[in-house]
């Protein structure tokens, strides 16, 4: 199994209604696409600053590449973050996911 993990910064007078995107649009669409195995959401306040960490479950790099596209290490982002994001990190992480409970 191998993890993705994004991160993104929102002023935070933005953050609920960023919050109500991903969960109306962004998850949906992970979960859609065959071999993901879990979508988690996580928010952070830091002052007017919110970081938002996303940590996408996939079965193998072949399913993250048909969710992000031939260069899995790309960022993907949606239309409406232009909306929201303080700027667009352009790469994400990837973990092999070694041990669980």
């Amino acid at each position: 199994m191998i993890v993705r993990m994004w991160h993104g910064r929102v002023p935070t007078d933005k953050a609920e209604a960023y919050r109500r995107f991903l969960n109306e649009t962004a998850i949906p669409d992970y979960s859609s696409v065959d071999g993901n195995l879990g979508v988690y959401i996580l928010e952070r306040r830091d002052g007017d600053v919110t970081h938002f960490i996303t940590l996408t479950f996939w079965e193998d790099m072949e399913a993250i590449r048909r969710f992000a596209g031939d260069d899995p290490e790309v960022a993907k982002y949606y239309p409406q973050d232009k909306d929201f994001l303080l700027e667009f990190e352009p790469g994400v992480v990837h973990y092999e996911v070694v041990g669980q409970a």
